[in-house]
């Protein structure tokens, strides 16, 4: 959705507009149905580009618990969207904890910064943050336009998924014996964070 269009070509169905600047340009936010979109221009080497940032409510996630999902919107969360997804993504379910554990990780946008929250079983109002940036930091361009999109994604990884990513370590190390998350950028690094038991790590995939 173009910010510039939104009043003109989307009156029906928009709720709000709300105009703010983000950066070095300006941004409107805007609700249509059960979508939330971020759009506007910031400066890149010294170039404006534009970019779309999509989300989409926590009530998009109803697999979620309920003291999550509680907790996701007294925080005022939204949860950002790659530029590539197809469906609901960014909010996701495993053993983070230890193995058999109840768990989920989600990214978390509130006012133009997005964290990566971990909330283990029965700990919904005490969640682990993992990492935080500003939602302008992680776009990249793409499709023929070139408009900038959000490309941070995150996937539970199983013991086996971060044991094949080990592959070609020089010393592999043992295989984990609970999931790991895999947070990624599109086209670009993953990095797996993994709980000890005592504290987040990240995992050594380096050769």
């Amino acid at each position: 959705m173009k910010g510039g269009r939104v009043v003109g070509l989307c009156a029906a169905l928009v709720a709000w507009v709300v105009v703010a600047s983000a950066f070095c340009g300006s941004a409107l936010q805007a609700q249509s149905g059960d979508a939330f979109s971020t759009s506007g221009q910031i400066a890149v080497n010294g170039v404006m580009m534009s970019y779309v940032v999509r989300h989409l409510p926590v009530s998009s996630f109803p697999a979620l618990p309920a003291a999550v999902a509680a907790e996701l919107n007294q925080r005022g969360c939204l949860i950002p969207q790659t530029f590539e997804a197809y469906g609901p993504e960014n909010v996701i379910h495993g053993s983070f904890r230890q193995a058999g554990a109840n768990d989920w990780a989600v990214l978390c946008s509130v006012r133009g910064t997005v964290s990566l929250l971990v909330f283990f079983e029965s700990e919904a109002e005490s969640p682990a943050v993992l990492a935080s940036a500003a939602e302008t930091a992680r776009l990249q361009a793409h499709g023929a336009t070139r408009t900038l999109g959000f490309d941070w994604g995150i996937d539970a990884a199983s013991p086996e998924q971060v044991h094949e990513a080990q592959a070609g370590m020089r010393r592999r190390p043992p295989r984990l014996d609970h999931d790991a998350i895999a947070d990624s950028i599109i086209n670009g690094a993953t990095i797996y964070h993994f709980y000890t038991g005592a504290a987040w790590k990240f995992v050594d995939t380096s050769d």
